[in-house]
């Protein structure tokens, strides 16, 4: 639609494929206002109020393709770990800097391949979760010490939390490793083995439900072959810890999963693939620039988009588009 349209009000009359913004942000008003009913949880719900309150956006055109479509230029965020809005934003992030990093993986390890292990454990009461969560940690480092664990080349981990129909927490490991060409020959382990080397890491008496399969592509000779086959499962390993839906269907189930999960890491990575997320580093720039993988040009223009909550959308506000610039210069 045409900017300068009468009809042109909201983020998504100019861009229907940024709705997600006023989705995100939505949830996020909804888990802000759980956190501001509790005193200890207060800070939370401050920041996440003022979370990506303003947007900046800028005309640009495509580098490969030449069609023109807003870019996110500006935007401040409140980088709370259940925020939806920073944890869609640093799941994109992630997933950048992952396919970025592909054409020199492949360079350094060409014969190399991937496959995708789920690791469970039975549900536990979300009181119990951060204790669960030591135990899992605990029993993956065993595992990493088991013979059929030694080929990995490199791995990247994350814990996702899911909510019980019985108020359970359900949490598991996603695991995306690369792997030599010889781990599906001389180095193979089946599907039954690998249940039975994580109920043994577990330490259990009963049998875990485990997960494993490969990636597969019919050429994986190009870096866009292998991050097109590789695109399914590393969205699944890189994407939210706790889904909004599990955060506000029971509040008090969620208030008790922020105290058990404070100051634990969820994403952990290892062998060759140990710097490519760059934990460590986020910005609020890292995150504006997190879904924009290919080059394009900036035409230097730019539209302030507001985030209105009675409306749940972000609504055009021309005035600030000079202001936002000024301040960024």
């Amino acid at each position: 639609m045409n900017e300068n349209s009468s009809e042109a009000q909201y983020l998504t009359d100019f861009s229907a494929q940024d709705k997600p913004w006023d989705d995100h942000k939505g949830e996020s008003d909804e888990v802000g206002g759980i956190y501001a009913k509790v005193w200890e949880f207060e800070k939370y719900a401050k920041r996440m109020c003022t979370c990506s309150g303003m947007l900046m956006f800028g005309w640009c055109n495509d580098a490969e393709t030449g069609e023109s479509r807003l870019r996110l230029r500006n935007a401040r965020f409140c980088r709370c770990r259940h925020c939806p809005v920073c944890q869609w934003r640093r799941s994109l992030m992630w997933q950048a800097r992952f396919y970025q990093a592909i054409p020199e993986i492949i360079k350094l390890y060409p014969g190399g391949r991937w496959v995708f292990l789920t690791l469970t454990v039975r549900n536990c009461d979300i009181a119990n979760l951060g204790e669960t969560l030591t135990w899992m940690n605990a029993a993956f480092q065993r595992l990493k010490d088991r013979k059929e664990f030694k080929p990995v080349l490199g791995w990247i981990r994350t814990t996702e939390v899911t909510r019980g129909a019985d108020g359970s927490a359900h949490p598991h490991f996603h695991t995306l490793m690369m792997v030599p060409s010889s781990w599906f020959t001389r180095d193979y382990v089946q599907h039954a083995r690998w249940v039975e080397l994580w109920g043994g890491c577990l330490r259990v008496d009963y049998t875990p439900n485990v997960d494993i399969r490969t990636v597969k592509s019919k050429s994986l000779k190009t870096d866009q072959t292998v991050a097109e086959s590789l695109r399914g499962v590393v969205k699944e390993t890189l994407k939210y810890a706790v889904k909004p839906s599990d955060m506000v269907a029971e509040p008090e189930w969620f208030l008790e999963l922020t105290r058990q999960s404070f100051k634990r890491r969820f994403v952990a990575t290892g062998g060759v693939l140990k710097n490519v997320l760059k934990l460590d580093e986020e910005t609020d720039e890292d995150l504006v620039m997190a879904d924009q993988e290919s080059a394009s040009k900036d035409d230097g223009s730019r539209l302030a988009f507001e985030w209105k909550i009675q409306d749940k959308r972000y609504k055009r506000a021309p005035k600030e588009d000079r202001v936002l610039e000024l301040i960024n210069g």
